[in-house]
């Protein structure tokens, strides 16, 4: 049984390669492409019993040559004869992966791997082709004590490009052929429904694209443009990076892809369409060749200060090489796979020599790429050759002192990915050997047989591996044969030789805790042209705090304008999209990035209007007061008596309320003031104006009583004149009371008057019994106003009707032009005309019925007679 290792050393490749044949052309001449030759490899490898350890030995031509096979189709445009020297380390990296899982005793014991490479060109067609001849059974077969038959292939390592892992899977899918890759990448190969026996050893394009959005997201960067190869591993890239990018709200402002054979017009538009661009963060999801033909293009117009941000594809790739090119490139950021040392690979890597392999037509193309000298066989003929005068080698030549992609194992982990992907297959079998009969997960409890089991019963092992490597990495596949997703972030600088080195500067883990999946070390980064400051990459600068952003029609949502926000509203965050309301006790302060409590209204006692108005109110309550106690003193004289004193007191009461119940209107409204406010002003005014009809009935009665022995008097005493006042004031203590129960008045917060001010108000509650209660104050002053307007003729040096006939007047005018003023005041000054209202009405009915007698009883006492109030003497002698 063989198990087939099909690779590619270089990641998605789309420049210009060959095959390797016996003889070719050296290195071309052109600078920025000298050193590079993609080599892509078919690997297998032989799995013989093993009787000892030198059953490699017995198959010279597998693990001596190496097994390279040229193919003579080449498909167009595979014109590059440059040596890859990075993929010549990933097969020896292959080769000395198998030297130690044979070498260990604890894994497939009693089991000899080898392996065989073919050069599948990068491209998906020869690649089919091989595929089908192996699983055919049409390659060729080892004649060998150990190796001999036809091979038989049980699992594929490989391809590199997406492209030929593609094409592969597709071919021996249907053969239940495990196939496992270590460079692909593609979105696509995730699908398990089109491609079930697909695995890789490095994180799948999804993975990588969220790392750089991430990566994108954390230099605030919004605005950036995008490169990619126009095949599967490029536009698979590239549609999960934008998809990624538009839920982190990040915009492109350009898309560019190209393949490597397009013409050299598309490519210098691309460039320029780069150079006329608003941004300079240019992402690229491309190979090491696009890559390299798009630079070239990029030194030709002295493109500078573009700050590249590459895949893992091309961001540890060795394919600048001149000076004038480096600093073009310093500063590119980067996800790369993630770097392991894996002990002895480096020894290994370093030893090899031509005679250890005499007529390894790889090995040699790699010795004299290296040292630039030219091998030759004994017969002194020159397989490999070159067209340039090279001096011939020594044999003596070094690899210690030569320092390159070869060389180099910290310039990416590549190998790593590779040397796990062969172990993979390795443990997989392991485990599928390790079967115990009767245990097995094959129908009817069995096991595979190591000379009859089938692929897809290696398959099955495949998905459920779980091992840890010699470096303490524990490898296992998920659902869809994606491994961890991890990367490291690098970043290229000039170092002190002047050259350039990637550097890690961070470490991305896709299954960290939300918000700590990237971790960087800023202060190492270098950006583009060797400074030090982030550049900056926003189509539009962001809003400050206070502002919202507005996008720009037909403009991406990065492309925005800033607008301050409305009164009662802020912005406390950069690039807020939305302002926020304040909350109703609140509002926004000048730079609208703050909601501060709004100002406090009502009528204070401490406020000079307030305390005007108690100074009054005061004043009201000791005239009142005043009259009151002037009357007491005077009651036996005839003019109070005339008065009705009774009804005078209680008068002078019922306004000392009044006045008094003014003050419970200034001060912070509370449950038990607003309460009071309203009840003690129904119910004073009520008692105020029935006393004051009383009286008008009274005086009315007392001047239709024309004959002495007239009962109108009579049943109009002093009895029925409290139980007049008695029951006018009960109809408004009842509607009051219903008020309470119903409905009662409740202080409120009013915020619609003023946006930036808080009012403290009393709601008047059952909105019916506040018109109740204010309907029949009006109703009763208007009844008294009537009755006194027709007593005011009445014969009398002192007419009390005219005194109450101008007290109403004045109390009528008083709540008439209340009502409009009440309308127009703003906020406290309501409270203040409703106060005003009040006091003024309480002094015009106080000063109107009483400073009369007052100024009689003071002031003219010899008024204060009987003849003189019966109009009996000629007021016009006084």
């Amino acid at each position: 049984m063989d198990f087939w290792l099909f690779t590619h050393p270089l990641k998605n490749s789309k420049y210009s390669i060959r095959e390797y044949s016996p003889r070719r052309p050296h290195l071309s001449s052109n600078p920025l492409t000298s050193g590079i030759n993609p080599v892509n490899i078919l690997f297998i490898a032989s799995k013989a019993s093993k009787e000892s350890r030198t059953a490699v030995a017995l198959c010279p031509n597998i693990a001596r040559s190496s097994g390279l096979r040229a193919h003579s189709e080449r498909p167009a445009g595979l014109l590059d004869d440059t040596f890859d020297l990075r993929g010549f380390r990933l097969l020896q990296t292959m080769i000395f992966t198998i030297e130690e899982i044979n070498r260990d005793e604890s894994l497939l014991p009693n089991i000899t791997l080898g392996y065989r490479i073919h050069d599948d060109c990068g491209s998906p067609e020869i690649a089919t082709k091989i595929a089908l001849a192996l699983v055919n059974g049409q390659e060729e077969t080892y004649v060998d004590k150990v190796c001999d038959g036809p091979l038989s292939i049980s699992g594929i390592v490989g391809g590199a490009e997406s492209s030929v892992s593609i094409a592969v899977a597709r071919t021996t899918g249907s053969f239940r052929i495990p196939l496992v890759s270590y460079f692909s990448t593609c979105v696509c190969l995730s699908d398990k429904n089109e491609y079930p026996t697909f695995q890789r050893t490095i994180p799948s394009d999804e993975h990588q694209s969220k790392a750089l959005v991430h990566l994108i997201q954390k230099f605030g960067w919004t605005w950036i443009g995008t490169v990619s190869s126009n095949n599967d591993y490029g536009n698979s890239g590239m549609r999960a990076f934008v998809e990624a990018a538009e839920e982190f709200g990040l915009c492109i402002a350009f898309s560019e892809s190209f393949h490597r054979t397009d013409s050299t017009e598309k490519i210098t538009r691309i460039v320029q369409v780069m150079k006329e661009a608003t941004t300079k963060v240019v992402v690229a999801f491309a190979g090491p060749g696009e890559m390299r033909i798009l630079f070239a293009e990029v030194l030709r117009q002295n493109l500078s200060g573009v700050q590249w941000v590459g895949s893992e594809a091309w961001i540890t790739a060795d394919f600048v090489v001149v000076d004038s090119g480096r600093r073009f490139l310093t500063g590119a950021i980067g996800t790369a796979v993630r770097a392991q040392e894996i002990p002895g690979v480096q020894d290994f890597l370093l030893t090899i020599h031509p005679s250890r392999f005499p007529g390894n037509p790889l090995l040699m193309e790699f010795w004299e790429t290296t040292f630039g000298c030219t091998l030759s066989f004994d017969n002194g003929t020159n397989e490999v050759g070159s067209i340039g005068r090279l001096p011939q080698c020594s044999g003596n030549e070094s690899l210690l002192q030569i320092s390159n992609a070869y060389t180099d194992l910290t310039m990416d982990g590549n190998s790593y990915i590779v040397y796990k992907a062969v172990y993979s297959f390795a443990h997989a079998l392991h485990d599928m050997l390790s079967c115990e009969s009767g245990k097995g997960p094959f129908p009817n409890k069995t096991c595979a047989r190591l000379s009859t089991f089938k692929p897809w019963q290696i398959l099955h092992y495949m998905k459920s591996i779980y091992f840890t490597t010699k470096v303490g990495e524990k490898v296992h596949f998920d659902e869809k044969g994606n491994p961890t997703a991890a990367y490291d972030i690098v970043n290229w600088k000039i170092n002190a030789n002047g050259s350039l080195e990637v550097q890690t500067v961070g470490y991305y883990n896709g299954s960290g805790r939300p918000g700590k999946e990237l971790m960087l070390n800023l202060h190492q980064i270098v950006w583009s042209g060797g400074k030090r400051q982030i550049p900056r990459a926003v189509c539009s600068e962001s809003c400050s705090l206070g502002t919202r952003k507005i996008a720009r029609k037909g403009q991406p949502i990065c492309c925005f304008d800033c607008k301050s926000c409305a009164d009662g509203e802020i912005s406390n965050a950069t690039d807020s999209a939305d302002c926020i309301k304040c909350p109703p006790l609140y509002w926004s302060n000048d730079r609208r990035d703050q909601c501060i409590a709004k100002n406090i209204e009502y009528l204070g006692f401490t406020e000079i209007l307030g305390f005007v108005l108690v100074l009054l109110a005061v004043a009201g309550v000791c005239m009142s007061g005043l009259t009151a106690g002037l009357f007491f003193r005077h009651r036996d004289t005839p003019l109070v008596k005339a008065n009705n004193s009774e009804l005078s007191f209680l008068l002078l009461f019922a306004l000392s309320c009044c006045f008094l119940c003014s003050v419970t209107f200034i001060g912070e409204p509370s449950h038990w003031s607003c309460i009071l406010r309203r009840m003690a002003f129904g119910v004073s005014f009520v008692m105020c104006i029935s006393c004051v009809l009383v009286k008008t009935i009274l005086v009315l009665t007392a001047f239709k009583a024309t004959h002495p022995s007239s009962n109108r008097i009579k049943w109009f005493g002093q009895r029925q004149q409290r139980i007049s006042v008695f029951l006018l004031a009960s109809v408004q203590v009842l509607i009051c009371v219903l008020w309470l129960l119903v409905e009662p008045p409740f202080p409120v917060i009013n915020t619609k008057f003023y946006r930036e001010t808080i009012i403290l108000e009393c709601d008047t509650g059952s909105s019916a019994a506040f018109y109740s209660a204010s309907g029949y104050i009006a109703l009763l002053s208007c009844i008294c106003f009537v009755l006194a307007f027709l007593a005011r003729t009445l014969p009398d040096n002192f007419n009390e009707a005219k005194c109450i006939t101008f007290s109403m007047l004045i109390f009528c005018a008083v709540w008439v032009t209340f009502i409009p003023a009440s309308v127009s005041s703003p906020g406290k000054y309501t409270v203040a005309v409703e106060v005003f209202a009040i006091l003024a009405s309480s002094f015009g009915l106080l000063l109107c019925i009483f400073a009369p007698k007052c100024f009689i009883i003071v002031i003219t006492p010899e008024r204060n007679t009987k003849k003189h109030i019966m109009g009996k003497v000629d007021e016009r002698k006084f």
